[in-house]
């Protein structure tokens, strides 16, 4: 099994990330903003990362459109997924949200960059670190962008993550400060909250899922991404899901209730997470390496499910009728809402 996926601090790595990034255990790189000079030098960084690592490795991003788009310069800008029914057209809303999600994953995928852990499919509630990140407040609307959204980064050749299992949007608290604590009835988690989740893996839609640091405290006590009951119980056999279950930052406030970094990591993996996130805290991500407990036999399966297609995009870009297409269309989106 190879399960962490960390980060690198700058533009280009240095002479310890070089020798953390070739250790057995290092399933992947999250880029982050703090990354991107320019297009030039992201490119480059990809080449460095992926040397260095000397095996399969997965090099992701968080780059959903909206305030969550890490790379700005020389990318086209995303709307966010609150603002896709601005016009009150669920029509047009799915149109773009297809055309967004294929230009955000070609743009990636033109960088040597596996996967954008998109889309949000937290149904829109109170939560402020939610907020319009999620496509709306309804369990349609929300399924039928989400749809769109994937489709569109499968078209591209990109593996879709759906987060944040079983729903992060109704609760107020923010899992990167705090650990939110949900106290509604089972019954009105599974009515709403996890429908988004359960109607796009019976469409067989997303290749991963990640949990949140949420407790939902009439489930279980544990937050979701440590809990056997939502990942095993719940997500695994009630609904059926089959693909790559990766953990959110184990570095947040909200998984802290686990622990130092290697009890967070253990038990994330005990839990049912195959891939785990430990970002911003080089320290916590080598004391993982120095201490996990898995089994001896390296497991590349998880890396590979997630690995973009190389085969579905024509490059250059710029002479692509599909990109040109896209970005058309969400220039004049943003035009007429700006």
């Amino acid at each position: 099994m190879r399960p962490l996926i960390l980060d690198v601090k700058s533009y280009e790595l240095d002479a310890l990330e070089k020798e953390v990034l070739a250790h057995p255990l290092v399933a992947g790189v999250i880029l982050f903003t703090r990354n991107f000079a320019n297009l030039k030098q992201l490119k480059e960084l990809v080449q460095q990362i992926r040397l260095a690592a000397g095996h399969d490795i997965l090099i992701g991003v968080d780059h959903e459109g909206g305030r969550v788009q890490r790379f700005k310069d020389q990318f086209t800008h995303l709307p966010s997924a609150g603002s896709l029914l601005a016009n009150n057209h669920l029509h047009e809303a799915t149109q773009l949200a297809f055309s967004s999600a294929w230009v955000m994953a070609s743009e990636l995928i033109a960088c040597d960059i596996d996967v954008s852990f998109a889309p949000v499919l937290d149904v829109n509630g109170i939560s402020d670190v939610i907020g319009q990140r999620a496509f709306s407040s309804s369990i349609s609307e929300t399924v039928t962008l989400g749809h769109a959204y994937i489709e569109g980064m499968n078209a591209a050749g990109m593996q879709a993550t759906g987060k944040h299992f079983p729903g992060h949007g109704s609760v107020k608290a923010d899992s990167h400060i705090d650990l939110p604590v949900d106290d509604r009835s089972p019954e009105s988690i599974f009515e709403l909250d996890i429908q988004p989740f359960s109607q796009l893996i019976k469409q067989d839609k997303l290749a991963a899922i990640m949990p949140s640091h949420v407790v939902y405290k009439q489930c279980d006590a544990l937050p979701a991404g440590f809990s056997s009951y939502w990942l095993q119980t719940i997500l695994r056999k009630q609904l059926g899901f089959k693909g790559v279950i990766i953990s959110d930052d184990l570095s947040m406030h909200g998984a802290t209730f686990m622990g130092d970094h290697v009890s967070r990591a253990n038990a994330a993996i005990e839990a049912g997470c195959e891939l785990i996130l430990a970002c911003n805290d080089s320290d916590g991500a080598i004391s993982i390496l120095d201490n996990l407990k898995i089994p001896n036999t390296i497991d590349n399966s998880a890396i590979i499910k997630l690995r973009y297609n190389k085969n579905k995009l024509q490059l250059p870009l710029e002479k692509n009728p599909i990109w040109l297409d896209c970005t058309r269309k969400l220039q004049e989106f943003a035009d007429h809402v700006d």
